[in-house]
């Protein structure tokens, strides 16, 4: 036995005196590499969240089970089913999971394509002639971000997310920020004080080809970050591209409709904002992609024209006044883009914010969802159209925010919808008119829905301005017209919206 252990010994003993003869700061250094390895397998293989939900009956067991990002035992087919495959939201392999749409916003070009931009960087959105016409210019002030410091442009492309960049909160000023930099060997693409998560947020990029995952893992031993987050990809939702049956359907009297001076913020594509449909609706835009082109300005157009559109494409809220935040092209947008676009929401003084996007969840998003509802602001958000196995969409699924599916002019589900428990209400979104950037359009999508949503709440707090965000998300669902199972389902939420009743409920 005691010639068994001469080797070990001997080994152990090179070890420590290879360990010895180490300059001490490169055996430093191979223990943080160590540490940070480790880190990452950790937080790529962590307990998945748990669903968010506006529901406060439901058991942490039935979140567990109705949350898709999960995959444990236990849970009926309804909620997770009990089997062996994986779930489209379970990581695999230690790799993060955003599914890919199912109809993308925008058809992906022919292949070898190339776009054809206009010397003004904006093309038409429509049109089948070889040369489609310069889009317009905006006819008002554009707002760009102020105070950004800004070292690279931010960029919208595909995938789960920007493979070379992360999102840290930080505590501490410019000086501090580019010490971090320093010191874990990163880049300082962009740093502003965010309103909405009360912090300096920093874009870091990463030059040395190292996995997010490990420079998060990296960046948690450092007390000066906060908050690390991947720079996730958000996708609006479209699914298509007849009269508008919404005002018969959510028992709105068009005649009556009014959101008449109530402040909507949207946060969406570029607007043609010389469409007939918003003459005087735009109160004030923004451009959170200042660098990035305009080339499609369809989706945000339609969002607004259904909000708060005038003339004979009507929105459910005419006289509001749409301040409209541009932070997608292509369709996709990233984490740092949005919160820059919400944080100028906030500062509107704005009632309603709509969000018709959805991507992963993500800590810093919550965040500024949670403090723009403590503040009052009502927040809607498209459900998503990644179908029924989908996993949940953000921020439709963030408590306090109320997700929209989209129902037909018969109150049938569109078959793409998100299904879960976060779903809140229902609401018209199928084959619908809506003004675009070539004129019009027949749109199709739980965006459509949302923003029907949005300009219904228009009118509710144009008829009593004092009434609160919560109120008016306990009318909703107290006064929605079921439809599917009894009670909430995981379908069509509390039920198709009826904006009638939602008005005479009392508080």
């Amino acid at each position: 036995m005691a010639a068994k252990a001469i080797p070990g010994k001997v080994r152990r003993g090179r070890a420590r005196r290879l360990r010895r003869s180490l300059p001490s700061g490169i055996a430093s250094r191979l223990r943080v590499i160590l540490h940070a390895a480790l880190l990452a397998a950790a937080a790529f293989v962590a307990a998945p969240a748990s669903a968010q939900t506006n529901d406060p009956n439901l058991t942490q067991k039935q979140l567990d089970c109705l949350d898709r990002t999960t995959s444990a035992g236990g849970c009926d087919k309804d909620g997770g089913a009990r089997n062996s495959d994986a779930t489209p939201g379970t990581a695999t392999g230690g790799a993060a999971f955003l599914p890919a749409l199912i109809v993308d916003l925008f058809p992906n070009p022919p292949a070898g394509a190339a776009p054809q931009t206009p010397a003004n960087g904006t093309s038409s959105s429509n049109g089948s002639s070889n040369t489609p016409p310069p889009a317009p210019t905006p006819s008002g002030p554009v707002t760009v971000p102020q105070g950004l410091n800004l070292a690279e442009p931010p960029r919208a492309i595909s995938g789960e997310f920007v493979p070379d960049e992360v999102l840290v909160t930080v505590e501490g000023n410019a000086g501090v920020v580019q010490q971090i930099a320093n010191s874990f060997g990163l880049q300082v693409r962009s740093q502003r004080q965010s309103l909405l998560l009360g912090t300096t947020l920093v874009r870091f990029g990463i030059t040395d080809g190292r996995p997010v995952g490990v420079v998060l893992a990296q960046l948690a031993a450092d007390g000066r970050t906060q908050r690390r987050e991947p720079n996730h990809i958000y996708s609006l939702q479209q699914a298509a591209g007849i009269v508008n049956y919404a005002f018969e359907r959510i028992a709105l009297d068009a005649k009556q409709a009014s959101g008449e001076n109530v402040r909507v913020a949207v946060i969406d594509t570029g607007i043609d904002d010389t469409n007939p449909a918003l003459a005087g609706v735009i109160a004030g835009q923004y451009d959170a992609m200042p660098n990035v082109p305009i080339e499609k300005r369809d989706h945000g157009t339609s969002v607004d024209g259904l909000i708060a559109g005038v003339g004979p494409l009507e929105g459910m809220a005419p006289g509001a006044k749409i301040y409209h935040a541009r932070a997608f092209e292509g369709g996709k947008s990233t984490m740092d883009v949005i919160l820059s676009a919400l944080d100028w929401a906030a500062e509107q003084n704005v009632r309603i914010i709509n969000m018709s996007f959805v991507g992963p969840k993500n800590d810093l998003l919550g965040t500024a969802c949670r403090n723009a509802r403590a503040a009052g602001i009502a927040l809607v958000a498209a459900a998503g159209n990644n179908g029924p196995k989908a996993p949940y969409g953000y921020p439709a699924a963030f408590d306090g925010v109320i997700a929209v599916t989209a129902t037909d002019a018969k109150d049938g589900l569109m078959p793409q919808a998100n299904r879960g428990a976060y779903v809140f209400i229902s609401a018209p979104g199928v084959e619908m008119v809506a003004p675009s950037g070539a004129g019009s359009d027949v749109v199709t999508g739980t965006s459509f829905a949302a923003a029907i949503v949005s300009g219904a709440i228009a009118n509710l707090i144009h008829a009593a301005p004092d009434r609160s965000a919560d109120d008016i998300e306990k009318a909703l669902a107290a006064t929605a017209k079921d439809l599917g199972p009894k009670g909430r389902d995981n379908d069509f939420g509390y039920g198709l919206l009826d904006i009638t009743a939602a008005g005479a409920a009392k508080e």
